[in-house]
């Protein structure tokens, strides 16, 4: 094998091998997370009116008004919160933009100082600057990523974070609720479906950990069991002194 061809399999291998894992989570770390939220804690608000000795029908009702009342809920406050936030970036995005209109020297130069201040030549660094100043959109962008960190074609949704928030948190808090909708009428088939869903949610989270995924499941497992004990012991007490 040439030297050439020597180089360009170590290229090959070192492309294949540098590889990161997802340190945002894409799409997989809100959705399991939002799941997970759902049915913690309608497993937990089930458990905690089962404790006070209430009947299946109240069980019954009470988990599918806390799906109900999560899932919107949740789907709410995401709009509002992506929204708002969409809007503040906005907001600043027109700024730079009047900014590149007005000033667009001064512009210029402070991104050539930006590139200066981590290491590029000066005269380099004014050269890129000068190159990407003339396009006014790619300016925009660069200016928006190194001044604001964001992309400006990459935004968020409001519709689609809440429509995301309400079906993950509403498959999550289904589990609970499905045993009786199936004809169950005792609380352990619901509190043995959602632990297995707790398990099963916490080892998706190791997908975008560098936990393992038993350690995951296993962590999630015992914590959600916590809070549905806890509860359960709640709603006996409560249940006992009125």
């Amino acid at each position: 094998m040439s030297i050439i061809e020597t180089e360009a399999a170590l290229h090959e291998a070192h492309r294949d091998n540098h590889t990161h894992r997802d340190v945002n989570g894409g799409w997989l770390r809100p959705a399991v997370f939002g799941a997970m939220d759902g049915l913690v804690s309608n497993l937990a608000l089930m458990t905690g009116v089962a404790g006070g000795a209430a009947s299946q029908q109240t069980i019954v009702v009470t988990g599918l008004a806390g799906l109900a009342a999560g899932a919107f809920s949740m789907a709410a406050g995401e709009y509002t919160s992506v929204a708002s936030q969409r809007e503040l970036v906005q907001a600043e995005l027109d700024v730079e933009r009047r900014e590149l209109r007005k000033h667009p020297v001064d512009e210029m130069e402070e991104l050539a100082a930006l590139y200066t201040a981590r290491g590029v030549d000066p005269e380099l660094a004014r050269e890129v600057a000068m190159q990407l100043s003339r396009d006014p959109e790619q300016a925009l962008e660069i200016h928006a990523r190194e001044e604001l960190g964001i992309d400006p074609d990459d935004l968020p949704s409001p519709t689609v974070a809440a429509v995301s928030s309400f079906g993950s948190f509403a498959l999550g808090a289904l589990l609970p609720v499905l045993p009786y909708l199936l004809g169950a009428s005792a609380l352990w088939p619901a509190v043995l479906l959602a632990l297995v869903g707790l398990f099963a949610c916490g080892a998706l989270v190791a997908k975008v950990t560098a936990r393992g995924w038993l350690f995951s499941g296993m962590r999630q497992l015992a914590l959600g069991g916590a809070a549905a004990a806890v509860t359960y012991g709640l709603g006996m007490l409560i249940g006992a002194a009125v």
